[in-house]
């Protein structure tokens, strides 16, 4: 069954910006959790940039969390599809590793705001599943909270680069 979580965010910036500064996301002061990001296949599919990016990420473990991990690091995949025409990026991303203690799918959408031009919506949803027999709900509920904690370190960190890339757009 597993646990859903959906949420939004609004950048106040342009998609063309957002589109920019999204290659850019690693490193920021909120991200020191992401060890490494590496590009491991990109090609054009139609009108869509589609790239495959393998992060190492660790986060803080519970203590009871280390009777079913014994590392703190995990392999993430990472896959986004760019359309530039239609402005809009989407990314799927999933934990490789101990998928059957805790697997989180994440689904993230930036599209430009349909009321404000200048700004870029980004839709979230992930969903959050165990499969260890007498703790699933409570993994599943742990991680959820974790995921909900992790979204708003993950917009701040955004709104960071956004505030200080130095690529082709210059600010106001």
């Amino acid at each position: 069954m597993g646990k859903y979580f959906e949420n939004s965010s609004i950048f106040l910036f342009a998609w063309d910006q957002v589109a920019q500064a999204f290659w850019n996301r690693y490193p920021n002061p909120h991200s020191s959790h992401v060890l490494s990001e590496d590009t491991i296949h990109r090609e054009i599919r139609g009108n869509e940039l589609y790239t495959r990016k393998l992060l190492i990420k660790t986060n803080r473990m519970p203590k009871w969390g280390a009777h079913f991990v014994k590392t703190k690091n995990v392999a993430i995949l990472e896959e986004s599809y760019v359309n530039p025409v239609d402005k809009v990026i989407t990314t799927y991303t999933r934990n490789l590793g101990y998928t059957r203690v805790m697997s989180i799918v994440e689904k993230v959408t930036y599209r430009p705001s349909p009321t404000f031009p200048d700004q870029t919506i980004a839709e979230r949803k992930a969903w959050i599943t165990s499969e260890i027999y007498g703790f699933r709900r409570a993994i599943e509920g742990f991680g959820a909270k974790r995921f909900r904690k992790n979204c708003s370190q993950a917009v701040s960190g955004f709104n960071y680069v956004l505030q200080n890339y130095k690529g082709i757009y210059s600010y106001c």
